[in-house]
C-alpha cells in the first residue's frame, strides 16, 4: 500500500512541480517587475543619451504624414528632448535601485512613491497615442498577415514602423514602473506584497457586496461611453455625416474599405461593451451552458481580469491622445474618442471590483478567504 501511494506521488510529481514553478515565478512578481524597470530605465536612458549626441532612430523626430505617431512628444528636436529622456530615465534608474533596497525614512519613500506614480503616468499614458489599441485591435490580422503577406502593395514594415512601435517600448516600460512602485508602497506600509492586504481591518468598500455595487455602476458608465464612437461609425456607413462634413465622408467613400473598417470597428466596441457585464454578472464567474467543455466550470479569475485590465490601460492613452486632437469644425472625428478615456477608467474600477470579489485566499499572508482551484 505504502508503495503504490509513493509510486503515486511519483507519478503526479512532474505535473505538481511544473505548476509549483509557474505559482513561484508569477508570485515573484514584485521582485523580477522591479529589476526589469531598472533594466528598461537603463536602456532607454542610453538611447535617450545615443540621440543626444547625434545617433539615428530619435523616434518623436518629424516624419511623413502616414507614419507619424500623435504622441505628445512629436514632432520635437533631439537635441532639445533627448537629454531630457536621458536624465529623466538616469533618476528613474536610481530611484529603482533605492525602491529595490527599500530605502528611506517616511518623508524619502514618500518623494520615492512620487516620482514613481508620476513616472508612470507619463510612460504610461502621456507619451504613447494609440497606436497601442490599434495594434491591440488589429492583432489577429496582423498575425494572419505574417503568414499570408499583408494584402496590396505593402508589407509589414508599412505597419509596423519605428514610429509606431517605440511607444509600445515606452509603454512596457510604464507598466514595469507600476509593478515596481507598487510593490515598494506596498512592502513598505506593512502590507502583503502580493495581495496587498495589511494588517489592519479592510476597508467597508472591499467588501464583497460593496463592490459589486460600485462595480455595477462603472460597468454602466463603460457602456454608456463607447456609444458615442459606435452610433457615429453606424451613421458614416449607412451615409449619414453625423460631426463630419459631406466632403469628408465622400473621401472615406472613396478609400477602399474605409467605412467598412469602422463599422467593424464599431461593432468590436459594442462586442465589447456587452463583455463588460460579465464583471459583475453570474456568467462572468461560471462558464454559461454554450459553452463547450467548459459548461458550468468556475471561471478562473484571470480569464476576465488580465483581459479587461490591459483593454482598460490602453485605452486611456488613445482617449487623451483624441483630446489634443479634438477638431471643433468635425467634431465627430475625435470627439467620440474622447470618451475612451472615461471607458478605460471606468473598465479598470469595473476589473477591480471583480477582482475584489473573486481575490480569494492568500497563500502567503494567510488573510482572506480562499477560493476552490480549478
Amino acid at each position: 500500500m505504502a508503495g503504490a501511494v509513493v509510486e503515486a506521488h511519483q507519478e503526479e510529481s512532474p505535473t505538481a512541480t511544473a505548476q509549483a514553478a509557474s505559482r513561484r515565478w508569477w508570485s515573484r512578481w514584485p521582485e523580477w517587475s522591479s529589476y526589469l524597470a531598472v533594466a528598461w530605465s537603463l536602456l532607454y536612458g542610453l538611447a535617450g543619451l545615443y540621440w543626444a549626441l547625434g545617433g539615428e532612430g530619435y523616434p518623436f523626430r518629424k516624419t511623413a504624414d502616414d507614419r507619424a505617431s500623435a504622441s505628445i512628444l512629436e514632432p520635437s528636436s533631439a537635441s532639445v528632448v533627448a537629454p531630457v529622456i536621458a536624465v529623466f530615465c538616469a533618476v528613474g534608474a536610481l530611484v529603482g535601485a533605492l525602491m529595490i533596497r527599500g530605502w528611506g525614512t517616511a518623508w524619502q519613500r514618500k518623494a520615492l512613491l512620487a516620482y514613481g506614480w508620476l513616472s508612470v503616468c507619463v510612460l504610461t499614458f502621456l507619451v504613447p497615442d494609440y497606436s497601442l489599441l490599434g495594434l491591440l485591435v488589429f492583432s489577429p490580422l496582423l498575425l494572419v498577415f505574417a503568414f499570408t503577406g499583408v494584402p496590396g502593395n505593402q508589407t509589414l514594415g508599412d505597419i509596423l514602423y519605428w514610429h509606431r512601435g517605440n511607444p509600445v517600448i515606452v509603454f512596457v516600460g510604464g507598466l514595469l514602473w507600476a509593478a515596481m512602485t507598487l510593490a515598494y508602497q506596498r512592502r513598505t506600509s506593512g502590507q502583503c506584497g502580493r495581495c496587498g492586504r495589511g494588517a489592519v481591518a479592510a476597508a467597508p468598500w472591499t467588501e464583497a457586496a460593496t463592490a459589486l455595487r460600485w462595480g455595477r455602476w462603472a460597468v454602466w458608465t463603460a457602456v454608456i461611453s463607447t456609444l458615442p464612437y459606435d452610433i457615429t461609425r453606424l451613421a458614416w456607413y449607412f451615409g449619414w455625416p453625423l460631426g463630419i462634413s459631406d466632403a469628408f465622408l465622400k473621401d472615406m467613400r472613396d478609400t477602399p474599405y474605409m467605412l467598412e473598417i469602422g463599422l467593424g470597428l464599431g461593432i468590436v466596441s459594442t462586442l465589447g461593451s456587452l463583455l463588460t457585464h460579465g464583471l459583475v454578472s453570474r456568467w462572468g464567474e461560471v462558464w454559461p451552458r454554450w459553452v463547450p467543455v467548459k459548461r458550468g466550470k468556475r471561471i478562473h479569475p484571470a480569464t476576465a481580469i488580465v483581459p479587461a485590465s490591459i483593454v482598460s490601460v490602453v485605452l486611456i492613452p488613445g482617449g487623451l491622445m483624441n483630446i489634443r486632437g479634438y477638431d471643433a469644425a468635425m467634431p465627430g472625428t475625435n470627439g467620440p474618442g474622447m470618451f475612451w478615456l472615461v471607458w478605460g477608467a471606468a473598465l479598470g474600477v469595473a476589473t477591480y471590483s471583480y477582482y475584489l470579489r473573486r481575490r480569494g485566499g492568500c497563500r502567503y499572508c494567510g488573510q482572506g478567504q480562499r477560493l476552490s482551484t480549478l
